[in-house]
This record gives structure tokens, C-alpha cells and sequence, in this order.
């Protein structure tokens, strides 16, 4: 008795093409491009209009619905019906999205945000990046171990260029946001107002719009992105707290003073991760992923990996040889050419050192977990960090009266 063996059994896995990746659209359609276009056209001085879709308006408001991917919205007409109709509006009526930047997460697309710069020039390359100067992992949503705030991120926030032009400028957000050294980092200038209630900020918003002649006000909601993380993006709660961004948005539309141009985006969207052994590649338990390795870093979707000096190469090939069909895998060099982070070749030098050695973006719904380590982010169930359509798209919905 005989049988044949599969045609494909001794075939190696096809690599992902590193020039396939769907790369942000810096300069152009990314969110480190909203607030400067926004402010150019209020005539603060400095400042390029990178999104050539939107039009000029003398009050601008900027709502951030963290972990709301334009994916998202469209899959969920029923929950959303208000965000939904404002489909067409999006990126100047174009009816397109804008990306986020890598990775796409919440510390990096903030600073993205608040100061107009890619994340090779802020210097927030990911949720978790090696300090260059004391070799430690720094966690840059909860800002641990501390690292002092200025020399880390050095450049002026729009807000602080804003305020001074004279624009009338404002944060509403929770109040435990307004002391964290990533609010003053990238979210600082003019002044911060605390709202608990998302109702509260929408109010409060609407009125600092009106406070000027030319206003630009930034407010935010976090709530959505906590669902999906514990429940996932197709869970009854995820639902739930949609159907409340969409009546928070109404509320606020209603409102709006004359002469405004009123924003709605996200820091990014999310994908579920099947909670297998296939799905979730556990770095603490391969021996493979971890020789040569000194730190992991990232997150999930999104891993910076730091070799031990002289470990690289190795690093890099037996990563590729793992993962490479599943996740597209670059060296920081690759990387940084192909315009991960930015634009090729405006890496500031402070930052080069916190990018991994080797860059691990997931492309299927993968991610690299750390069971010991990093027990609470292994345990979600919505992840985010990629280049994935699902995580890297995010909507611009416009609102104007």
C-alpha cells in the first residue's frame, strides 16, 4: 500500500513581502497630519496643511474615540446609525479614512496627534520601548519607570503653538488625564478642563468652542477601547459602549457653534485574537524566539525586539524563518526605509536606540504574547499595533456649520 505525500509538505512558508506592508500615510492622510492642517488654516504660523481634503474653519473640535477603526464602524450600522450617516464626510468628503501610524496604539497616535510629527521624530515608537539610557523596557501609556517628560519628547505640542498664535484652546477630558506626563507631552496647551460623564465633556466642549473667534478644542472617550481589550470588538459590550459614542456625537453635533468644523477619528481600531496555541505564539515559552534576545518589547501585534549585542542577524533570520508568513518582520533599518515610523530618513537620533532591533507587525489575527511577563496583555481579547487595515484605518468624520 502506498500514498503520496502533499505537494506542499516540504514546502517552506512564503515569506510576506516587506514592500507589500500598508504603510501610513505621513504628509498626507496620517493623524500626526490632523491638528497642524486644522491649525495652518486658523493661521497659526509654522504649520503645513498635510490633509489637502479639509477646508479651513475658524473653530476647529477634534473628538478621539479611542479603539473606534473605521472597520469597526462600518461593520456596525445598527449600533452606530448617527457615525454611519457621517460615513460620507470623512477626509473633506471623500468618503476615505486617514491612517493612524505605527504602531497603532494609543501612546504613539497621542503624541502622533498632539504634537503633528511621525513617531521616528516624538519619539513614542510603541507602548513598550527601550530607554537607550538605562537599557529598561519604559512603558509609555503608563509612563514606567519614570523617565522625565521633556527630554523624552521635546517638541512644542500644536495646543502650545495654537495658544500662542492666539487660538482660543482646550482640552476636555477625564481628570485624571490632565497631570499624566503623556497629556503634557502631547496634549498641553491653552487649558485643561475634567469632566467625568462623557455628556459633561460634550457640554463642556461645545461651550470652549464657542469661547473664541477661533477656537481649537480636543476632547476624548476611552471607554470603547477597555471593551474591546476585555471582551472583544463584537461583544455585547463593545456594542453597548458604540451605541453610546454615537448619542455622545449627536449630542455634541447639536450644539455647535457657527463657524465650526468639528472632527470625529480614533487612535485606531482592534482585531480579536483567538485564544489557541496557532493564534497566540507564547515568546516566554519558545526557546526559538527568545535565543539572542535581550528585551521584548511592543506589544502583540506590534513587537520591538532588542538583541543581545552582536545577535542581530540571528535574531532577524530565525524570527523571519518563525513568523514571516504571518507577521512581516524588518530590522530596524528595514524598517525605518520603508517608512514604518515616518517619512524614510527624518528618524531623530534619540529615538533610533528605543526601535527594535527587529520589528514584528502582525499581519493575520496573530500576536506574540508573554504568559509570564506580560500576563494582563496576554490575557485580551482585543489587540491592536499593526498595519492591518482592521487596526491601521481610522475615520475623520466632519461635521460643519
Amino acid at each position: 500500500m502506498s500514498y503520496s505525500v502533499p505537494s506542499n509538505w516540504q514546502d517552506e512558508p512564503e515569506l510576506l513581502d516587506l514592500a507589500g506592508a500598508p504603510v501610513p500615510q505621513y504628509g498626507s492622510g496620517s493623524l500626526a497630519d490632523l491638528l497642524p492642517t486644522l491649525a495652518a488654516g486658523q493661521g497659526v504660523p509654522g504649520l503645513t496643511a498635510g490633509i489637502a481634503e479639509l477646508a479651513p474653519a475658524d473653530r476647529n473640535c477634534v473628538f478621539l474615540v479611542d479603539g473606534m477603526g473605521w472597520e469597526q464602524i462600518k461593520a456596525h450600522p445598527d449600533e452606530a446609525p448617527f457615525l454611519t450617516s457621517l460615513l460620507a464626510s470623512s477626509r473633506g468628503g471623500t468618503g476615505l479614512p486617514i491612517t493612524s501610524g505605527f504602531p497603532a496604539t494609543t501612546a504613539t497616535s497621542l503624541a502622533s496627534v498632539g504634537t503633528g510629527l511621525p513617531p521616528a521624530r516624538h519619539g513614542l515608537p510603541g507602548y513598550a520601548v527601550r530607554n537607550p539610557a538605562s537599557g529598561e523596557l519604559m512603558n509609555q501609556l503608563r509612563w514606567h519607570p519614570w523617565t522625565p517628560p521633556k527630554p523624552w519628547q521635546p517638541y512644542p505640542t500644536v495646543f502650545q503653538l495654537a495658544d500662542a498664535a492666539g487660538v482660543h484652546t482646550a482640552q476636555v477630558s477625564a481628570p485624571n488625564f490632565q497631570s499624566t506626563p503623556l497629556t503634557k507631552i502631547a496634549l498641553s496647551g491653552g487649558t485643561f478642563h475634567g469632566r467625568m460623564t462623557g455628556e459633561e465633556r460634550m457640554d463642556l466642549a461645545a461651550i470652549q468652542l464657542a469661547a473664541g473667534e477661533r477656537s481649537l478644542v480636543y476632547t476624548y472617550f476611552s471607554e470603547l477601547d477597555g471593551a474591546g481589550h476585555r471582551h472583544g470588538v463584537d461583544s455585547d459590550a463593545w456594542r453597548g459602549q458604540l451605541m453610546y459614542v454615537d448619542r455622545l456625537v449627536q449630542r455634541l453635533a447639536e450644539q455647535l457653534p457657527p463657524r465650526t468644523a468639528l472632527y470625529v477619528t480614533s487612535d485606531h481600531g482592534m482585531v480579536d485574537v483567538p485564544f489557541d496555541e496557532d493564534s497566540r505564539i507564547d515568546f516566554d515559552e519558545d526557546w526559538e524566539l527568545g535565543a539572542g534576545v535581550a528585551l521584548l518589547g511592543g506589544e502583540g501585534r506590534a513587537r520591538h525586539v532588542y538583541a543581545v549585542p552582536g545577535a542581530e542577524a540571528d535574531v532577524l533570520t530565525v524570527w523571519r524563518e518563525v513568523l514571516g508568513d504571518r507577521f512581516w518582520v524588518a530590522s530596524r533599518e528595514e524598517a525605518l526605509a520603508l517608512g514604518w515610523f515616518g517619512a524614510p530618513g527624518e528618524c531623530d537620533e534619540r529615538v533610533l536606540g528605543r526601535i527594535g532591533d527587529v520589528i514584528a507587525a502582525a499581519q493575520a489575527d496573530v500576536a506574540i504574547t508573554a504568559s509570564r511577563n506580560e500576563p494582563n496583555e496576554s490575557a485580551l481579547t482585543g489587540m491592536h499595533g499593526s498595519m492591518t487595515a482592521a487596526e491601521q484605518l481610522v475615520p475623520l468624520l466632519e461635521i460643519r456649520t
